[in-house]
């Protein structure tokens, strides 16, 4: 690993797993894991086909999302999900995302797909989304009055939490931004900025929330699903110079993404 992930690997082996959990929980991470020292990640979620996620790869996504929520229309079955990880190159981490399933539903898709990740979009508790032992990020729906203070320390465990528009009767791929001015700075967990991301708003978005990194589906996409979708993250990503530009102020780094 490098990078933040290999400094926390470090850390995690000289301080044993439970002396590392208790730093990350307690929000003392040292200055070099967060955000405003690093640049904005991004996750392409929703991918449905081999050649949207090579694509994404391609151009230089650092996470790809694999739905596995039947609603949705980016649900993905095991099999394809596997065609989809089989075509990425290295260096690309692979998510699955799940809402509300039946843990044997969870366990099933990890014994047929190496995911990298999980990310749980629905109500699940802290200790469902630990119990299957992999690292996982919990998405926080912005309904009125969330503390996300709270939230860090609820599930202290998770490697960052990502924050979505809330919408009654919706788990996520609204379309909708939420106001960003209600994610306070200096929270001690990696927050990933989703809900409504657009080549339009994502460099206002990334300088007013500096987040950890964006997730985007809808704002990519020609078609639910991610069809037709290269020629948009093209744009998405290189209206300005493209990733090989990108630098290591976020803010400036999304500028020239889009």
């Amino acid at each position: 690993p490098t990078g933040s992930a290999w400094y926390a690997s470090i850390t995690r082996k000289r301080l044993g797993y439970p002396a590392f959990r208790l730093l990350r929980c307690s929000g003392n991470l040292p200055v070099f894991l967060r955000s405003d020292t690093m640049r904005t990640r991004i996750k392409i979620c929703g991918i449905t086909r081999p050649e949207d996620g090579l694509e994404a790869a391609r151009l230089g996504a650092d996470a790809i999302g694999l739905v596995f929520y039947g609603a949705s229309p980016r649900h993905v079955t095991p099999a394809q999900a596997q065609a989809v990880l089989a075509a990425l190159p290295p260096f690309v981490t692979r998510v699955g995302l799940f809402v509300d399933a039946a843990e044997a539903e969870v366990r099933a898709v990890l014994d047929a797909v190496a995911l990298d990740l999980l990310q749980f979009h629905g109500n699940e508790t802290p200790q469902y989304c630990a119990s299957f032992g992999r690292p996982y990020i919990k998405v926080v729906r912005m309904r009125e009055g969330v503390d996300l203070a709270t939230e860090v320390e609820r599930y202290c465990a998770a490697q960052g939490l990502l924050l979505d528009t809330f919408q009654p009767g919706t788990p996520g791929g609204t379309g909708s931004a939420f106001d960003w001015g209600r994610v306070p700075q200096g929270l001690a967990k990696p927050i990933i900025l989703a809900g409504g991301l657009t080549a339009d708003n994502v460099a206002a978005a990334v300088r007013r929330v500096r987040p950890y990194a964006v997730d985007v589906s809808g704002g990519v996409e020609q078609t639910k699903g991610m069809e037709g979708t290269p020629a948009r993250v093209m744009s998405w990503y290189d209206k300005e110079g493209g990733f090989s530009n990108r630098m290591a102020d976020p803010a400036l780094a999304m500028g020239k993404l889009i």
